[in-house]
């Protein structure tokens, strides 16, 4: 067999896409699993990993990683068993010419860290005026289209890129959020938004959106997938569109599973979030969407810098730092709804995978190595010193997390050990 010849011992092998949960042998060569259980013949392991005490799972799949500096965000991928991921087009520049896809696509290669699957611009210059070379950019390297935060108000030019998708096989990823209705709007607009004189969001620019897009989605029979819902009213239109036979897809930021609009306190930018941090019912519609499958799991993963987030809140960048919390968070969840842990899994493993439509998310044999080994019972602090990525910036700073990746594998390769 190759000489990278790899041996797991002793690990609880949780592999959500093919039910698979217990003890056993995993056997890798050539970046690829070859056995499970028992060894191919011929295999004879160049080196052996002594997992005992850790889950290995496949390497976590994450639907919206934005990259500031590519490798310190890539290092904060793996450490926190990230080893697929999906980049909006919002880069500087927008991803909307072939040369700047291709160049990412390289970029990432190279520093053989977490695999990048980049999303291209839905517009030119995300304008919304006119469309991108979808087929120029889906050939450097795209795996789906968006405007990422925006808005295409223009919505016969939304119909006509949708008919163009369809045509190709293409996915049309939205954040549903009307403009007009959001417009200076900076938390949910309720109880905590009145009390401290912020302007407020309401639902009605999450539900107005999804309405539309789903009708247009309808018309098309584009595939389409929405990001980051916040509210029970989003939630219900999407269960509703998928029984009635619309292709539709969502997935939930991790911290809209835990957090809600109480958790702003007096004016914690940490917890400015786009889409806003809504009220705890919505917050619970949420927790069941993803429990019931309607919805996986994605980090929002946002670095911000020190100081994007220290200016008053209404006038702080939105977003926080979520590829190294989107575990811990997703196995706290978990925990708290008492769920079996290979369900948590699928939500950020196989069911991602699936919505972007690429070879990940599941330890079949022969699938590629990518693999996420953790300690579930082991504690840590959320400093910025356990941070890796270049965003400090998270509202569970100084909180106790319980679930640490020891070891992430992509390709058969050990890319981070701790």
């Amino acid at each position: 067999m190759s000489e990278q010849a790899l041996q797991i011992s002793n690990a609880r092998l949780i592999d959500p896409d093919s039910r698979l949960d217990g003890h056993h042998e995993l056997y890798i060569s050539d970046g690829r699993i070859v056995g499970i259980g028992q060894p191919p013949p011929g295999f004879s392991a160049q080196r052996r990993i002594d997992a005992g005490g850790l889950i290995a799972c496949p390497g976590l799949v994450d639907l919206s990683t934005r990259l500031g500096g590519i490798e310190p965000e890539l290092g904060a991928a793996v450490a926190g068993g990230v080893t697929s991921l999906a980049c909006p087009p919002d880069t500087k520049p927008p991803l909307d010419e072939p040369g700047l896809v291709e160049r990412l696509v390289r970029r990432s290669a190279t520093l053989g860290l977490a695999r990048v699957y980049p999303i291209g611009a839905l517009t030119q210059q995300l304008g919304g005026e006119r469309l991108a070379e979808m087929n120029s950019l889906a050939r450097a390297g795209c795996i789906a289209f968006s405007q990422a935060r925006n808005p295409v108000v223009d919505t016969q030019l939304l119909l006509r890129a949708m008919q163009y998708a369809a045509t190709f096989g293409y996915a049309v990823r939205l954040r549903p959020q009307d403009r007009f209705l959001a417009r200076d709007g900076v938390a949910h607009d309720g109880e905590v938004a009145s009390r401290l004189g912020l302007a407020g969001i309401p639902v009605a620019a999450e539900t107005v959106a999804i309405a539309t897009a789903l009708q247009l989605a309808a018309h098309t029979g584009v595939r389409l997938h929405l990001s980051r819902l916040s509210s029970a009213a989003g939630v219900a239109l999407i269960r509703a569109a998928r029984q009635s036979g619309v292709q539709v897809s969502c997935d939930i930021a991790i911290h809209h599973l835990h957090l809600s609009e109480m958790d702003i306190g007096f004016f914690d930018s940490n917890a400015r979030f786009d889409p806003p941090l809504r009220s705890v019912s919505d917050r619970n519609a949420l927790r069941a969407a993803v429990r019931d499958g309607l919805a996986a799991i994605c980090s929002d993963h946002t670095p911000v810098d020190a100081d994007g987030k220290q200016l008053p809140f209404a006038d702080a960048l939105p977003g926080a730092t979520g590829l190294e919390l989107l575990l811990p968070l997703t196995l706290h969840w978990a925990a708290q709804e008492k769920l079996p842990l290979s369900l948590a899994l699928a939500r950020i493993t196989c069911d991602p995978a699936a919505i972007l439509g690429i070879e990940a998310g599941s330890l079949a044999v022969g699938r590629a190595a990518d693999l996420c080994l953790f300690d579930p019972d082991e504690s840590w602090r959320v400093t910025p010193e356990s941070l890796r990525s270049q965003g400090k910036n998270t509202p569970f700073l100084g909180q106790e997390m319980c679930g640490r990746v020891r070891i992430t594998l992509v390709g058969g390769r050990v890319v981070f050990s701790a």
